[in-house]
């Protein structure tokens, strides 16, 4: 099955299962048969939406980031240089630098692995996108309503990551 296929069946049943959620999770929160429906509708359509943009995204994420690695020991530096050079800071940096020394002898050349890190930008826009879009349309029943939304993208996210990242790489043709 080509890529399109899986996404617009993806797609297809992402609408479905977040018509028949949101219409349930908010008739127990309202009586307003329009609201309901038009809040069934907003997180289907939604859902539909961002299944696309956001398998779109996460494929140029794990692309970019899905077989590098961050080191843990590059991290703090970059967080320390934002405080000013007052007398509890240079305290406070220098209690973040024992504890980064004895971090780094501690987990040596640990990496976080970037297929960790590539599905959370996605994520983050997703979850940003649905709950903002339920808030201007006044669902009911907002976090019942994108709870379960934000988890499955997560999960969909880090299951298609490691898909994306175990597939075997294409030969190299020889000359």
């Amino acid at each position: 099955m080509n890529s399109k296929i899986r996404l617009i069946i993806s797609a297809v049943i992402s609408f479905g299962f977040y018509f028949v959620w949101s219409y349930w999770a908010n008739s127990m929160a309202t009586d307003d048969q329009a609201l309901i429906l038009r809040s069934a509708l907003v997180q289907g359509t939604l859902s539909a939406t961002i299944t696309i943009l956001f398998t779109f995204i996460l494929e140029k994420s794990v692309s970019k980031f899905g077989e590098s690695y961050l080191s843990l020991v590059f991290i703090v530096p970059i967080i320390c240089t934002v405080h000013s050079k007052t007398s509890q800071n240079i305290a406070i940096f220098k209690t973040f630098k024992n504890v980064l020394d004895n971090s780094a002898k501690y987990l040596n050349n640990n990496v976080i692995p970037g297929s960790l890190l590539a599905p959370l930008l996605p994520i983050a826009i997703q979850s940003s996108i649905a709950i903002g879009v339920n808030w201007v349309n006044q669902t009911p029943n907002l976090w019942l309503t994108v709870a379960p939304s934000i988890l499955m993208t997560a999960i969909y996210g880090y299951v298609y990551t490691f898909t994306l990242l175990s597939k075997p790489k294409q030969p190299v043709l020889q000359d």
